[in-house]
């Protein structure tokens, strides 16, 4: 039967915090607000969304791989209809893109460099630099797409192609758009990601114990410039070699 000196001790211990249940509340409101609570810490958090990254970057290329494979047999089908509809892409214009994107991934990669090291105006100004080049990009396939609306080279009713081989000439270019297309879609989707990450860096959101964000939309740009390293050979360099020979 416990005496009334125990009793009154007990009720000390309450009166003085003693309870565990409130040391582990503190120590939660100690921990980073971008950690999310079931996670332990940062760094665990951070292998979990890069794992998920990768993953979900894998299944995209199993997506863009059914277009490459569709576009590799049509290719061993019909090679000389494949020649003549590389040939009316503009080569130029491919060409600037391709420098554009490559410029936006050095960008993009100097963007995560200043949020891992904590400097907030650089991360800033090389997310709005890597947007540029995005929109670029996106405007030169805009006069591209154009061109080809002028010259009736959508495929469709109304498509037109002199020459015996137009049927599958029609094939590429539909696979052209299709590919192109599809690639424009996942850069619009990468703008919008980057204008969020830029928001949230304005707003003081990154710092070097925590920048998973752009990380991970810098490993999305990237997947979206290695696709187009791949579509511009195999959309505009087709048989160029033998052309001009």
């Amino acid at each position: 039967m416990p005496n009334g000196h125990s009793i009154a001790a007990h009720a000390g211990d309450l009166g003085h915090g003693h309870d565990p249940g409130h040391g582990h509340d503190a120590h939660a409101h100690a921990h980073h607000p971008a950690l999310q609570h079931h996670f332990e810490t940062l760094g665990q958090q951070h292998e979990a969304s890069t794992l998920g990254m990768w993953i979900f970057l894998v299944t995209e290329v199993m997506f863009f791989g059914g277009l490459f494979a569709a576009y590799s047999l049509y290719r061993i089908w019909y090679p000389v209809a494949w020649a003549e509809g590389s040939l009316e892409l503009d080569i130029m214009l491919g060409g600037i893109n391709t420098i554009v994107l490559i410029g936006s991934s050095v960008t993009m990669a100097m963007a995560v460099r200043s949020a891992q090291t904590g400097y907030r105006k650089a991360t800033i100004n090389w997310l709005l630099v890597t947007m540029a080049l995005g929109l670029t990009f996106l405007v030169i396939k805009f006069f591209e797409y154009k061109h080809k609306w002028d010259l009736n080279h959508i495929p469709g009713a109304n498509f037109q192609f002199e020459g015996p081989h137009a049927p599958h000439v029609e094939i590429f270019l539909s696979l052209y758009f299709a590919m192109t297309g599809l690639h424009a879609l996942h850069m619009l989707i990468g703008f919008g990601i980057l204008s969020t990450i830029a928001w949230m860096a304005y707003k003081n959101r990154f710092s070097p114990e925590w920048y998973t964000p752009v990380e991970m939309a810098g490993l999305y740009w990237h997947f979206v410039d290695i696709v187009w390293i791949f579509l511009f050979p195999l959309l505009y360099l087709v048989d160029r070699a033998h052309h001009f020979a």
